[in-house]
């Protein structure tokens, strides 16, 4: 299950946002100032969780260092790790975009970035 967590604005009548955890209907985080760090602990906790609880060990590749991709909309980012939707069995990327709003996008929608044809 991805998108099991979510980024909202607080309801506490706070101007933070949170991070909501879909499986328990519940709040996993909040109190946190902006949303990119939200989205940020959201995608960390997609890549640790599946819908059942932590994800396997096979499921998950964190890369040494970010590297630098482009996605199918021609925008370019970095990825950082992979992780395996245990549902699907489809790889989705932790992808950050230069503005550093961090994502899972599907696998097959990002392409390496060649420096030597840039």
């Amino acid at each position: 299950m991805l998108g099991r967590f979510t980024v909202r604005p607080a309801d506490d009548g706070s101007e933070g946002f949170g991070v909501w955890d879909g499986a328990v209907n519940g709040w996993r985080a909040s109190g946190i100032p902006d949303e990119l760090t939200a989205a940020e602990q959201a995608v960390e906790l997609e890549i640790q969780y599946d819908a059942h609880g932590p994800r396997p060990a096979d499921a998950v590749r964190v890369l040494p260092s970010p590297q630098p991709v482009r996605r199918a909309t021609w925008s370019e980012g970095q990825i950082e790790a992979w992780v395996r939707d245990t549902g699907t069995g489809a790889w989705y990327a932790k992808f950050r975009d230069p503005t550093g709003l961090v994502s899972l996008i599907l696998g097959n929608d990002v392409r390496p970035i060649n420096d030597k044809k840039r």
